[in-house]
């Protein structure tokens, strides 16, 4: 997989190759011809990348990787060719990592693993990638893009206003055991943050990240708040943030304890619909302990190693490939840069790297709504700071600022122009400008290709990506429509998690049904339908919960269920809906609409899901509804109604059940309930 440069930079070759199983270093060759026998070493390195600073300009050469380990090595890669182009502009160098997390390409393979895993969330739906795609220069693409689903309401609470802010969709509000909470802003539905998510990309060249610099160049383990690394651990800071967080990734209550273990519990990558192929080939079906083995010695999964990985992986996202980086402007291009320096954008947003690296308030809102950096430092003068971002790719970067108030360039520049809109006493620089209609065209057009990577455009290498779940036809898609109930409310189904097979905890949520109303979780091969009431029976799970919450359409609640590690369950498409006891309803019964999925792995069973259990010899104690994690299997009987006729140390004791696998063959099996404290 090596690929060399074609006169992307004028001072050097860029010689760059898959990470390779096992490879602990890499020795690179070249030759002015295709002969790999007289071929000269130029540099061996333990990373992915190396660059080739004595080229002569316009030489065509060839490049051959070799992979290396203490014990052997592997023969030459095929060859690439590459040359230095002319000129005198010169692009970024590559960013510096801490001297006590030197960046490794395997290091970066696992951390590229983890950053795009959703299976980090609690939900299993967001990953660090989910807010930081390429293609959105390395933010988040869905801002501002599904209307209400995508916006944070701002400090009102209010949707449909000024103070509205265009965020990142994370997760439902949730607790420890997955079952839903209410939130006053967003009910069941994911939670949106209250900033635009910045750009991974480039990110490492900050020393504090954040809009508000919080994350701090200080690194220190989340356990035990020992300092690791005491400078240039900004990356590995901000990397402790998200997966805690229970608005963006976890849920109340989440530490770094539960992010370890549920990394250490994962198949790397098992949701992602397509992985690139180089990394495919890295991971080679292995369990996260043996790509820690391999990145760092030993098969611990801690959280410090975690923060190191993602952070070493951030660190080969920087694009330094732009026409900027040539000198290859327009004529169009170069009035604009002219611009783009008369009009003092260069103060905040100095060349090379596009912006100074420190915090301004331009007015974009009151900085009562959002304090910015003040929150961290407490000087009055930081009142509505926010860190300058990089204008590298900013033109894939919409929508704009750290709200996402403004949807195209053409309205940043407006802006600009008319000397921002909200002045405060931690104002600076910003001035009316009176551009021309003609400047205003000329600096945009300075802003787009100039300034933008072609990598990072089409998602190439080092910027390709395994496709994320969340973008698959494997989320459950919401179908059909329902029954009304009180107040001619029709309730709602929130069903989002992954169908995976062995997935422990898939949680459905209810909302908008009758407060205090018992309601029925059914999932069918069939949809239940809404013709005939509660379905009695036949259906792959069945679950009742009460609904929290009181009087029409304030009804809640979620259910969480196992859906076993079973082949035959494999490609399987099931059907859900909620079934709302409810007087007012046609009925007696409102009714959701359906959710379809279709359940998807590449295990093979490890135990057969038990299924459907005869009456004669069922029974079970009480035990809270909201305690009970249930199976997930074929043709559960309604026959499992609660009956209360055991006392539950019996049950708690083992008793003798007669089950149906999901291939519909009768056992003899103990069934055994454990109680919440245990």
């Amino acid at each position: 997989g090596v690929a060399a440069s074609d006169g992307a930079y004028n001072n050097k070759v860029g010689i760059s190759w898959d990470t390779m199983r096992d490879a602990t270093r890499y020795q690179v060759f070249r030759n002015t011809s295709n002969d790999p026998s007289s071929a000269i070493s130029i540099g061996m390195t333990v990373e992915a990348t190396l660059f080739d600073s004595t080229a002569t300009v316009g030489q065509n050469y060839f490049y051959w990787v070799r992979a290396e380990n203490v014990s052997a090595v592997s023969s030459l890669s095929a060859a690439d060719t590459g040359f230095r182009a002319s000129g005198t502009t010169v692009a970024l160098d590559p960013p510096t990592a801490p001297a006590g997390n030197p960046v490794t390409a395997t290091k970066a393979a696992l951390g590229k693993t983890l950053f795009w895993d959703e299976q980090l969330s609690s939900t299993r739906t967001v990953a660090c990638g989910t807010c930081h795609v390429a293609i959105n220069s390395g933010s988040d693409p869905r801002a501002g893009k599904f209307g209400v689903r995508s916006t944070n309401p701002g400090p009102d609470g209010v949707f449909g206003n000024d103070d509205d802010i265009q965020g990142s969709v994370g997760v439902p509000l949730a607790l420890a055991d997955g079952s839903y909470k209410w939130s006053a802003k967003f009910g069941l539905k994911e939670q949106v943050t209250g900033r635009r998510s910045m750009s991974a990309i480039n990110a490492a060249y900050f020393p504090s990240l954040f809009w508000d610099g919080r994350a701090t160049t200080d690194f220190k383990d989340p356990l035990t708040n020992a300092v690791v690394l005491s400078t240039g651990g900004a990356l590995e800071s901000q990397a402790l943030g998200p997966p805690a967080s229970d608005a963006e990734m976890g849920h109340i209550g989440r530490d770094w304890n539960d992010v370890a273990a549920r990394v250490a519990a994962s198949k790397p990558l098992a949701l992602s619909p397509s992985v690139p192929t180089a990394l495919t080939a890295w991971i080679g079906g292995r369990s996260y302990q043996s790509l820690f083995t391999e990145a760092f010695g030993t098969p611990d999964v801690t959280p410090v190693r975690i923060a190191m990985a993602i952070a070493t992986y951030e660190r080969t996202l920087y694009s330094d490939r732009t026409p900027f980086d040539l000198g290859n402007l327009t004529a169009v291009e170069t009035r604009g840069q002219v611009v783009f320096t008369q009009s003092d954008c260069n103060n905040c947003h100095t060349t090379p790297f596009f912006s100074h690296k420190e915090f301004e308030n331009i007015g974009v809102r009151p900085a009562t709504e959002d304090t910015g950096r003040f929150a961290i430092t407490q000087r009055t003068d930081d009142l509505g700071r926010f860190r300058s971002p990089t204008l590298r790719n900013v033109e894939l970067r919409a929508p704009y600022m750290h709200n996402g108030r403004f949807k195209t360039l053409e309205e940043v520049v407006d802006f600009y122009d008319r000397g921002g809109d909200f002045p405060g006493i931690s104002r600076t620089r910003l001035r009316v400008l009176h551009l021309t209609a003609q400047q205003k065209a000329d600096l945009v057009a300075f802003m787009k290709r100039p300034l933008t990577d072609p990598r990072v455009a089409a998602e190439t290498a080092p910027f390709d990506r395994p496709m994320l779940y969340a973008e698959s036809m494997r989320v459950p898609q919401i179908t059909g429509t329902g029954i009304a109930g009180a107040g001619g409310q029709i309730p709602q189904v929130v069903a989002i998690e992954p169908p995976l097979m062995g997935n422990p905890r898939f949680t459905v949520g209810v909302y908008g049904g009758l407060g205090g109303a018992q309601a029925t979780l059914v999932i069918d091969k069939n949809d239940p339908g809404t013709a005939s009431g509660i379905p009695a029976s036949g259906s792959l799970a069945r679950i009742t919960v009460p609904l929290i919450g009181t009087g029409a359409g304030n009804g809640y609640a979620s259910a969480s269920l196992a859906i076993p590690n079973d082949a035959a369950l494999n490609g399987a498409t099931v059907f859900g809906r909620w079934f709302v006891i409810d007087p007012a309803a046609a009925g007696g019964v409102a009714v959701t609409p359906a959710f379809k999925m279709t359940i998807f792995g590449t295990t093979a069973a490890i135990l057969p899901a038990f299924a459907s259990v005869s009456a004669a010899s069922f029974a079970m104690g009480t035990v809270a509804a909201e305690s009970i994690i249930a199976g997930f299997g074929t043709n559960l009987s309604a026959t499992t109604a609660v009956a209360n006729t055991l006392p539950l140390p019996k049950v708690l004791g083992g008793t003798s059940v007669v089950v149906k696998d999901v291939l519909g063959v009768e056992r003899e099996a103990s069934l055994f309930f454990v109680s919440p404290t245990q």
